[in-house]
């Protein structure tokens, strides 16, 4: 049977692979999932997610997450969740919740107390002085309070043919207090059936939670289609229809796989993700839409994957 991961974003390259190794030794989808979102989370230089993630207007880091199973279809998640760096793992035990599984704010820092996590500062010393320095941008007009946001999202599929699919996330910068995007939403920040496929989004989650994106990723999968083609499709579709309804399109980045091990990715800005599959060693892609709207996959590079590791490297040491 095959076996896959695929991640949102460069971030996740070196959790992809400190773990796809546990999928070749038949590790469990989920606890292969929370492993490897959990490794970014907890790396305080990446600041859209976890600890150390970006925060909002009033200097507070709230966190988003969620998990499915996509052989039981439990699903966990957490909103505005403060002082637990690890929303994951918040979500994947709520999934196993019969009642109360998406919890917000204070509930669900309860609930996370109560079950064993940590209750921590996120906000660093880092994190505090990009708030700050954004703070004086804003006020000069140089940027908008809400540029920078990266969700990491992650599709799992295992060798017993289990899939699961999760998202962890920091939300806009300096977003209003209490704001939730889409990355917590079952269907459109996240969905996965393991009898066809799974998909994840990750951009501007007031525009991504209008269309159930993820869920019709995985329909369209069902259905017969390849996931490039779901994909696709389903991006293609959203954002001609969004743009005739309201004028205006935000950053949109879907990934997805089927319970092959195929992949698939759509996107309309510039936007990296990472794969692993049973044949193929993990990899960063460079995802692109093209003047026809479709999106064109590259792979970089030796020379800027290594830039990016050296880069990497030093910001652990």
């Amino acid at each position: 049977m095959s076996y896959g991961v695929i991640a949102t974003w460069r971030m996740a390259y070196q959790a992809v692979l400190n773990n796809i190794g546990t999928l070749a030794n038949e590790s469990d989808a989920g606890q292969t999932l929370e492993a490897v979102i959990s490794e970014v989370e907890n790396f305080p230089n990446y600041i859209s997610v976890g600890y150390g993630g970006l925060p909002n207007q009033d200097g507070k880091v709230q966190l988003d997450g969620a998990f499915m199973d996509g052989s039981t279809f439990e699903i966990g998640a957490v909103a505005g969740m403060e002082n637990v760096k690890n929303p994951i793992s918040v979500a994947k035990k709520l999934s196993s919740e019969r009642f109360n599984s998406f919890l917000v704010g204070k509930g669900a820092q309860s609930y996370a107390s109560l079950n064993g996590f940590k209750i921590e500062t996120l906000l660093t010393e880092g994190s505090n002085a990009r708030y700050q320095e954004r703070i004086n941008h804003v006020k000069t007009g140089e940027i908008t309070p809400y540029d920078g946001h990266d969700t990491i999202g992650v599709v799992v599929l295992d060798p017993k043919g289990h899939m699961v699919a999760g998202t962890s996330s920091s939300g806009l910068f300096m977003k209003k207090d209490g704001r939730i995007g889409d990355s917590a939403l079952p269907g459109s920040g996240f969905y996965v059936d393991s009898d066809s496929g799974g998909a994840t989004a990750t951009g501007l989650g007031e525009d991504l939670m209008k269309g159930i994106l993820s869920y019709e990723i995985v329909r369209k999968m069902e259905a017969g289609l390849l996931p490039m083609e779901a994909a696709q499709q389903t991006l293609t579709d959203f954002e001609r229809k969004l743009l005739k309804k309201a004028g205006k399109v935000g950053a949109m980045s879907l990934i997805c796989m089927n319970k092959n091990g195929e992949w698939g990715v759509a996107t309309n800005v510039d936007f990296t993700f990472v794969v692993a599959t049973e044949k193929q060693k993990p990899t960063i892609y460079i995802a692109k839409q093209n003047d026809a709207g479709q999106t064109k996959v590259i792979e970089p590079s030796q020379q800027w994957v290594d830039d990016f590791l050296l880069h990497q490297k030093n910001r652990l040491e």
